[in-house]
């Protein structure tokens, strides 16, 4: 069999993270796929601020450029996609936003949906990233759990518990239909919680893997 090559570039700079976006990207991508991480080295940990975010797509175009020989597909693995426009104009590599693609997932079939997320500081980010890809007449809105974000994201039980929350309140006060869990290293919690609720709870990780496969197509 024909392995094909995934980049996952994680924006933060948590090598942790990386290894944890990694292994679920592959669990979806299947054995005719291998997915290599990527980390950055200049951003904070955890990408909190718009000019956070902004400052990291120098970066995430450097690692792509870097890395992208032998490689089939780009995923930029953090929400907001910094760097996906640069990118795509500089190479011929599929490349993919893990915002852009679970959005897009969310939409499916005219859905309303919402997103979820630890970041209060992104949220007009999160807005903009919705119209720029035409669906904010399907956009209930974002919303955001308590607390810090990175003290959440240290305890992955506090954290689940606290999505939990702000996706039912997107499901019984926004009229979500589809609710995305909005962030990298958020990853996990997003895979515990599709379970628990009826309508589908799209994780950015798989619906950026998902998007690649359908694009280039599954077989080696």
């Amino acid at each position: 069999m024909n392995v094909r090559r995934l980049l996952l570039i994680n924006p933060n700079s948590s090598t942790a993270t990386t290894a944890m976006m990694v292994a679920i990207a592959q669990a979806v991508a299947g054995d005719g796929f291998e997915v290599v991480g990527a980390t950055a080295t200049r951003a904070p940990p955890m990408i909190m601020l718009p000019e956070a975010l902004a400052a990291a797509a120098a970066e995430v175009v450097e690692i792509a450029l870097a890395n992208q020989a032998g490689c089939v597909g780009i995923i930029v693995a953090a929400f907001g996609d910094p760097g996906l426009a640069d990118i795509r104009a500089n190479t011929t590599t599929l490349a993919v936003g893990i915002a852009e693609a679970a959005m897009l997932e969310a939409a499916e079939g005219g859905r309303r949906f919402g997103v979820a997320t630890t970041t209060s500081g992104l949220m007009t980010l999160i807005d903009a990233r919705v119209d720029d890809l035409g669906l904010t007449a399907q956009y209930s809105g974002v919303r955001v759990t308590d607390g810090d974000p990175n003290l959440l994201t240290a305890n992955p039980e506090r954290l689940q518990a606290a999505l939990a929350q702000v996706v039912q309140t997107l499901i019984a006060r926004d009229g979500a239909e589809a609710v995305i869990i909005g962030g990298g290293p958020l990853a996990q919690a997003a895979m515990v919680l599709q379970p628990m609720f009826s309508i589908p709870i799209v994780a950015p990780i798989p619906a950026a893997v998902r998007h690649i496969i359908r694009v280039i197509g599954s077989d080696a």
